[in-house]
């Protein structure tokens, strides 16, 4: 196995777009697909996290989608290096109009966070 790729359903793509870009997250165009998905890099290990438009997404997975305003599908935990970062990351999070389920504090000897995006998908910063 090379890479890793996570595809997370999303209801307006340049919403969503605008919104990772505006955290920080390194978001890439792809081309043609770039009406319907775009794809983002997280880390050092570039893990690639899709984002796909609703109806392509259920064409990929063949079942129904999770309505996260019910329930959790997933947890992506990202690591950081600083608080300072953690805290700058979640006052961008606001700003772009997530939602913080989990303000900035140490917990479990972790200092950490949580978020979730504009489509609900759950979003877990620690400084490792």
């Amino acid at each position: 196995m090379k890479e890793l790729w996570i595809n997370l359903p999303v209801k307006d793509l340049e919403r969503s777009r605008e919104f990772f870009s505006a955290v920080g997250f390194n978001v890439m165009e792809l081309g043609q697909a770039g009406n319907e998905m775009v794809g983002m890099v997280v880390g050092v290990h570039q893990v690639h996290v899709m984002l796909v438009l609703e109806e392509r997404f259920k064409n990929y997975s063949l079942n129904a989608l999770t309505d996260t305003d019910q329930s959790t599908e997933a947890l992506f935990s990202i690591s950081v290096d600083l608080k300072e970062e953690l805290d700058e990351t979640i006052g961008k999070v606001k700003q772009a109009g997530g939602f913080v389920f989990s303000e900035p504090a140490e917990q479990n000897g972790f200092y950490g966070a949580a978020f979730a995006d504009l489509d609900g998908h759950r979003w877990n910063l620690l400084v490792m």
